[in-house]
């Protein structure tokens, strides 16, 4: 063991595992001892791409996060049959052996079935079910991929949320934007893989967790902009602070931190270099992503943006700004769609201004991407945690639902104007052709080039997935 001699016993207690394993081996040896810590990911870039498994149908994503769960009743499913027994209790059938959110309140006064006040129409050549609080949206029917029975286990927003994104309703593992960019990196060398836009009354439960990168590499978790200003706080250098200056700042840590790595191997400080420099990148590239001066009015127009406003028709036309310079994975999320009738989430005016405020938006995006030739290669993806049930709660709300709700998709190799599965009579639960969360993931991966079964990360000693064991590509919604 080389440690120095003239080292006190006193600062021998007080030295770190760390140093003391810098300074016990070298060469070959201490080589070796790094490999077998850190493995093949001693000098690897952080935010390289590791490869595709197969020819992609889709270059990126984005991903419409309507958080807080929108009612799949109002909004894209018709059932006559609820609409014949609204006001009857529920049938005891579809409560037994079941869990619910406020199963106090179920027990206590057992839930009656509620039809919608909403009218429906067929639109498009597909003949496609949408209710009238989303007349923009209706008209794009024929380039969406409708799944009304998507379903899942969790029944509580921050767990369901974190459980759409990662999987599992466990905090600290890997979201699917922090996969996909450990997958396949970015073709932006100026901005991240990954990049998380929000708007609305209030962020998503669950937080960053929501974004995270786990246990991969921080180089690969989900990076908040803001849509107006700065897209990130703190790029902005301080005034009569020299370009100049600061570059050889930059670069001076660089060194410090290449130093660091070459010593401690630590993966993590190869993040930390990569940060800098994607950082430093961004000073530039940030301010122009979100100046819209270069975009047509008539643009501005199709999503109502207005410049400066930090909104969901910001972002839409912010995601595709992204999407167009290289973003890998783009995830809006907004808020709020959790409407259990209370105040501020009813089934009618609260709804209508969240619908409002998100179909000219959504409309504006599908068709702007196909306009530009974009679509063809971008996934879009449209949905929540959950969906509502068919029973009233307070009135003119809905409890939560994770049996049977409906998301859209559009673009990126999926079949257009078509609608996939079919729920029992009263909506509850998914009876034909279901689509769990890992499914849809699975499907994700698939059409971004990746075999969700081969990508994998080892982690306290097993390979983990974003699918964990579950999960099969649902080839019904290929084109």
């Amino acid at each position: 063991m080389n440690l120095p001699t003239d080292l006190p016993r006193e600062g021998l207690r007080q030295r770190t595992r760390r140093q003391l394993f810098q300074d016990c081996g070298v060469g070959l040896g201490k080589l070796g001892l790094t490999s077998l810590f850190v493995g093949d990911a001693l000098y690897a870039n952080p935010a390289e791409q590791r490869g595709m498994h197969h020819s992609p149908r889709a270059k990126s994503i984005i991903y419409l996060f309507m958080a807080g769960a929108p009612s799949q009743f109002e909004l894209f499913q018709p059932k006559p049959e609820l609409q014949k027994l609204s006001g009857q209790p529920l049938p005891p059938s579809l409560m037994e052996g079941k869990r619910f959110a406020f199963m106090e309140s179920f027990t206590r006064n057992p839930p009656k079935l509620l039809g919608t006040r909403r009218e429906f129409a067929q639109h498009g050549e597909s003949g496609q079910w949408v209710s009238e609080c989303l007349p923009h949206m209706a008209q794009i029917v024929d380039d969406l991929t409708f799944v009304r029975t998507v379903h899942t286990e969790n029944f509580n927003h921050a767990p369901a949320k974190i459980f759409m994104n990662s999987g599992t309703p466990f905090f600290g593992r890997p979201s699917m934007g922090a996969w996909v960019s450990y997958g396949i990196g970015s073709e932006a060398d100026d901005l991240p893989s990954f990049v998380v836009l929000q708007s609305g009354p209030r962020g998503p439960r669950g937080g960053a967790m929501n974004w995270t990168s786990g246990f991969l590499p921080t180089a690969h978790q989900g990076v908040p902009f803001l849509g107006g200003g700065a897209p990130i706080l703190n790029m902005t250098s301080p005034a009569g602070f020299e370009s100049g200056r600061q570059a050889a700042t930059v670069e001076a840590i660089l060194d410090l931190n290449r130093l660091n790595l070459d010593q401690a191997g630590d993966p993590e400080i190869e993040t930390r270099i990569s940060a800098y420099e994607m950082a430093h990148r961004m000073q530039t590239s940030g301010p122009e992503l979100i100046d819209f001066s270069s975009e047509s009015q008539a643009t501005l127009d199709l999503y109502g943006v207005k410049p400066g406003e930090q909104s969901f028709a910001n972002n839409c036309l912010l995601a595709r700004r992204l999407v167009e310079r290289g973003v890998r994975f783009v995830q809006l999320y907004h808020s709020s769609w959790d409407h259990h009738g209370g105040p501020g989430e009813t089934l009618d005016k609260d709804l209508d201004e969240v619908c409002l405020s998100a179909d000219q938006p959504c409309k504006a995006l599908i068709m702007d991407l196909k306009q530009r030739g974009m679509l063809e290669d971008t996934l879009v993806v449209w949905g929540g945690e959950f969906g509502r049930t068919p029973t009233a709660e307070n009135a003119n709300g809905r409890d939560h639902n994770p049996h049977g709700f409906t998301m859209w998709l559009a673009g990126g190799g999926v079949r257009r104007g078509i609608t996939y599965g079919r729920t029992d009579e009263y909506g509850y639960y998914a009876v034909e052709k279901k689509v769990h969360f890992h499914d849809l993931h699975a499907t994700v991966l698939h059409l971004l080039g990746l075999d969700h079964k081969r990508l994998t990360y080892r982690h306290a000693g097993r390979d983990f997935r974003l699918t964990d064991v579950h999960g099969e590509v649902v080839s019904g919604l290929l084109a």
